[in-house]
């Protein structure tokens, strides 16, 4: 295991923290699009903590086996039934709501550790492996568009 980054954060720490993440994440060998899905993700969970944890939360990013995690946790009082087990859909938002969507949809693996003590997110990618780190057909690639269709309404 090796860590690249931990830290506490708040709302003025979020840009930066997101410029770190796709930095670590491009040394590690993400490229593009996949690298991309990861900060966004990343970016999704710090921003929930901060909106809805308490206004700010603790950060760590590693790698470990070929995977590159994040964990970011917050002491707010929980994610509300339904969110993060799909119940609730983007579409049933008139606005915001959806950044567990997207987190979900983004990451090879996403897990939610929630409660009335805080929520700790942990987001998960396989990174490129070999000399020259093209597998990334092998990868899970999701891209969220959003364009000139009415507010509210994605494709994935």
């Amino acid at each position: 295991m090796r860590t690249l980054m931990a830290q506490p954060f708040t709302l003025d720490d979020v840009t930066r923290l997101r410029r770190t993440v796709a930095e670590c994440a491009r040394s590690c060998g993400l490229s593009s699009p996949r690298l991309d899905d990861f900060v966004l993700a990343v970016h999704e969970s710090v921003v929930n903590a901060v909106e809805h944890g308490g206004g700010h939360g603790y950060f760590k990013l590693w790698t470990v086996n070929g995977l590159i995690r994040s964990e970011t946790s917050d002491a707010g009082t929980g994610i509300p039934d339904g969110y993060v087990n799909g119940g609730i859909s983007p579409l049933d938002l008139a606005q915001g709501g959806r950044g567990i969507y997207l987190i979900q949809r983004l990451c090879d693996t996403a897990d939610f550790d929630t409660g009335p003590g805080g929520t700790t997110v942990l987001l998960t990618m396989r990174l490129p492996s070999g000399p020259d780190r093209v597998t990334h057909e092998a990868m899970k690639r999701i891209r969220v568009m959003a364009g000139c269709r009415p507010f509210g309404r994605f494709t994935a």
